[in-house]
């Protein structure tokens, strides 16, 4: 299932986009974006083709289909240990629209929200686009046991948002249950919300355990929005699906008001659901072989990055992206990417400001969602470009 033969290539160059095959030129490997150069389960595309047959493609209910909320509550009743509600979990047309909704849910102008240093992008964009202020709280790579006392130095009377991204992308810790347990209990402390963006909650390798922070305690979880979606563990990039949980009636309408879906203005797709639906409910058989490949791909990738001159890379306890510590050779993240794309043909992210924060420089991410032979002729050109 995850093998080279289940790859296609020249579908991938017509389709896959985000800094992947369809947008590089000819020759060059990507291991850019985070999107599995697998196909989704076939029970997936199956669903949505009986859903097309019929030929309706009526508006859907506001807060989302009855189907999509329930298997999702059942999701994290199950999987996450969360006493979910249907009636609090809001469809969203991706993760990253959740990050942004709960942000104009709880933030006004000159708020501020602390969010961890390096993290994906997504966090400071949502809270800046809104008004508020980021405030960046390092944690870097390789970091054991995370102190959240030093994060509630960070707190002032502005503040109202901590912003936790479990596992962590770039770096792929995966929080450990009494590390949460404290920064739910600092920002129960100091009436914060936690906004807990899970997307990459299904891929976390043995020996790790992935804990939700809504799981802990009520008065956590009554402080926790929750948001996770699909593109990470289904492949479902495109079809632009996430999901939103509150655990009250008061956060949830906070969020619904601002998603602007009562007013048609914004609202999930209803093939997009059906989809996710499908995931939850017929594919975990999928999930489960997927995680064992990664696991495969990912020690591949850890044993070739330590092996090249200047780099170091720890494992990742969670997400497939290998985090490499490039600044022993002597060059910027951004010249690494360069030297990489001009003489390896092999396409990475830098580790920018602008991508995760200062606390990713010196470093370089690479996605290792594919097949062994195309990670191997990856790094046989990356050992030729770097000697």
């Amino acid at each position: 299932m995850f093998t080279q033969s289940s790859i296609q290539l020249e579908i991938l160059k017509k389709r896959a986009y985000n800094l992947r095959w369809a947008t590089l030129p000819e020759g060059v490997i990507p291991l850019t974006a985070a999107d599995p150069d697998f196909p989704s389960a076939p029970e997936i595309g199956e669903a949505i083709a009986r859903y097309a047959r019929e030929q309706y493609f009526c508006y859907t209910p506001p807060e989302g289909l009855p189907m999509f909320k329930e298997s999702m509550a059942a999701y994290f009743q199950n999987k996450r240990s969360i006493p979910a509600l249907p009636d609090f979990i809001l469809p969203v047309d991706s993760a990253a629209f959740g990050i942004y909704i709960t942000c104009k849910a709880f933030l006004s102008g000159g708020d501020e929200a602390i969010i961890f240093d390096p993290v994906d992008f997504l966090f400071r964009y949502s809270v800046e686009t809104v008004g508020g202020v980021a405030v960046p709280f390092a944690i870097p790579a390789g970091v054991d046991n995370v102190d959240f006392s030093q994060l509630e130095q960070l707190i002032t009377p502005k503040t109202r948002l901590i912003c936790l991204c479990n596992p962590l992308n770039p770096t792929g810790k995966v929080f450990k249950h009494t590390e949460l347990e404290q920064l739910g209990k600092i920002a129960c402390k100091h009436n914060l919300i936690i906004l807990s963006d899970e997307i990459w909650s299904d891929i976390v390798f043995t020996p790790h355990q992935f804990t939700s922070i809504a799981s802990i305690s009520e008065e956590i979880r009554n402080s926790t929005i929750t948001i996770t979606g699909f593109s990470k563990s289904y492949g479902l990039a495109g079809l632009r699906i996430g999901a939103v949980m509150a655990s009250n009636v008061q956060h949830y309408e906070r969020l619904m008001n601002v998603s602007l879906h009562r007013s048609t203005i914004h609202g999930a797709n209803v093939l997009s659901q059906v989809a996710a639906t499908t995931a939850l409910t017929q594919c975990e058989y999928w999930l489960n072989d997927f995680l064992i490949h990664l696991q495969a791909m990912r020690d591949l990738c850890i044993n070739e990055l330590n092996a090249l001159p200047g780099f170091t890379c720890i494992a990742a306890e969670g997400c497939y992206v290998a985090f490499a510590n490039i600044s022993s050779t002597g060059k910027t993240s951004q010249g690494m990417q360069t030297l990489l794309m001009d003489k390896a043909k092999v396409a990475v992210v830098p580790g920018l400001k602008e991508w995760f924060g200062p606390g990713a420089e010196g470093y370089i991410r690479l996605s290792f969602a594919t097949s062994a032979e195309i990670l191997q002729e990856a790094f046989s050109r990356i050992k030729q470009a770097v000697a």
